[in-house]
């Protein structure tokens, strides 16, 4: 495996980490990870194998520019939108398209699930919802649980950078088993 390919799943598994649990990207990791494949990017064509710098550029510039209109428009937190441009900068254009829907895909059952709880939660029969009530009580009691909303600060929403991080892992995996 390339490092680039091992830095966007190392970066990914810290991005996943931090935003199902603070639902935040932290810059710092998104800076020095896109500095680090610059890089070695640069590094490549100093020592004569170049990987073609192309569509590593173009991705990050395409990552950018597909996500900022949901920036923008308020759907989005302007973390997902840098994730996405670093990602596109460390495995190349061609693999925004494949991370891109199947981490759309997976914030969408996301979304399907909490409608659905939300919609037919009173449905259930009596006893599953005393259970569900319990159990939701329990965990609000845990320090986990009371760690993450400290952490949170108020923020809600799915956390897409999380989806696109499973995708990334998905991907680079599976093309490591593939090569």
């Amino acid at each position: 495996m390339s490092l680039l390919p091992l830095l966007a799943l190392l970066l990914s598994v810290r991005i996943a980490i931090s935003d199902l649990y603070a639902r935040r990207v932290p810059n710092t990791w998104l800076a020095a990870t896109a500095l680090a494949a610059l890089a070695w990017l640069l590094g490549t064509r100093l020592a004569g194998t170049p990987l073609p710098l192309l569509p590593h550029v173009a991705g990050a510039a395409l990552g950018l520019a597909a996500l900022l209109p949901f920036y923008a428009i308020g759907w989005m937190g302007a973390g997902d939108v840098k994730y996405f441009a670093v990602l596109g900068l460390m495995l190349g254009m061609g693999a925004l398209w494949p991370l891109w829907l199947l981490g759309s895909l997976l914030a969408a059952a996301h979304a399907v699930a909490l409608l659905l709880g939300r919609r037919f939660g009173g449905t259930l029969p009596l006893r599953l919802q005393l259970l569900r009530d319990r159990a939701g009580q329990h965990w609000k009691k845990l320090p986990l649980a009371r760690g993450m909303q400290a952490a949170r600060q108020g923020r809600v929403g799915i956390p897409f950078a999380a989806y696109l991080a499973v995708a990334t892992v998905s991907l680079v995996l599976w093309q490591g088993e593939n090569a």
